[in-house]
């Protein structure tokens, strides 16, 4: 089997296995234990663990050095990071630190605009935008150059992903969009949430017609429900977010008590369905703060035991 890094989750998507990797969000202090007591809990159920980067553009431990705690740990992290808040001197330089550290993956984003977040009057950069950080990453990976032109003794060593939304508007765009990410040097795709199963597969429907789903690794986003009313507030007051009235009322018509439940076994049932979607290779589960229940979501839907590769 031939990589192009050391990547674990390379490793696993070119094994052919479904892979699993789910996320955790830094803590609002300089303390890292809770960001490593979160990973302990699903290190045995994932291939890797995205660590957030600013999410929703609030002020956190910055995702490089958690990514670092988790690889102290003997896990294996996806740095996240936005274009939001650097510019491209220190992109390049994060994307070094990280790889000296042994970092292996990365997920480029644009971010949450600052106005969402606690510090709404910041300056924002997007010196670069997402597809240019994808870019900057392979070149620097691939030609061994930094973006002035100038060479870098030891390359990064970096499997890149990018993010995709099918659901946002215009759709008919949502397919060439991913194309243009590939083109740019993706070679893994983390999906919005996923609620609307027949719009996921009507995407995916273009994109395999396309011939995209052989040229990137592409993974449905999971995120359980824990109640009606969080269905509720996703599907009225979160961008780019598409949840059926037929989920929120199933919901609904279960008492308030057994809710969570019912929000686990729909994120199984998804994920059972879409395992059989043709160019799906694998499900990234964002359980936000709900990371005890990952393990359960993965051996529910037949993913558990993980695959160990060398």
């Amino acid at each position: 089997m031939e990589t192009k890094t050391n990547s674990k989750l390379e490793k696993i998507f070119k094994s052919g296995v479904m892979a699993v990797t789910s996320e955790c969000g830094p803590p609002r202090s300089s303390d890292p234990a809770h960001i490593i007591a979160k990973g302990h809990i699903i290190k045995n159920h994932v291939d890797a663990i995205n660590i957030t980067d600013n999410q929703t553009a609030v002020t956190r431990l910055c995702s490089l050095a958690a990514c670092i705690h988790l690889k102290l740990q003997g896990m294996e992290p996806v740095l996240q990071m936005v274009v939001r808040d650097r510019n491209r001197i220190a992109l390049q330089a994060d994307i070094l630190g990280a790889a000296s550290f042994g970092i292996n993956n990365v997920l480029c984003l644009s971010g949450d605009h600052q106005s969402f977040g606690d510090h709404p009057k910041s300056q924002n950069v997007f010196d670069l935008d997402s597809m240019q950080l994808v870019q900057t990453v392979r070149h620097m990976r691939d030609e061994g150059k930094f973006l002035s032109g100038e060479e870098i003794k030891r390359p990064p060593s970096l499997f890149v992903g990018a993010a995709a939304n099918p659901f946002a508007d215009p759709f008919k765009i949502r397919v060439p969009r991913l194309a243009k990410k590939i083109a740019a040097g993706a070679e893994f795709i983390q999906t919005q949430c996923v609620y609307n199963l027949d719009k996921f597969e009507l995407w995916m429907k273009g994109v395999v017609e396309r011939g995209l789903h052989e040229q990137v690794y592409i993974m449905p986003g999971i995120t359980p429900m824990r109640s009606v009313g969080m269905a509720k507030y996703m599907a009225r007051a979160v961008p780019g977010m598409d949840v059926p009235e037929e989920l929120i009322k199933r919901l609904s018509g279960v008492p308030k008590e057994k809710q969570a439940e019912e929000g686990i076994t729909i994120a199984v049932e998804s994920i059972q369905r879409l395992k059989e979607c043709k160019g799906v290779s694998g499900f990234h589960i964002m359980a936000i703060e709900w990371e005890d229940k990952v393990p359960e979501i993965v051996e529910r839907s037949g993913l558990y035991p993980r695959p160990v590769v060398e």
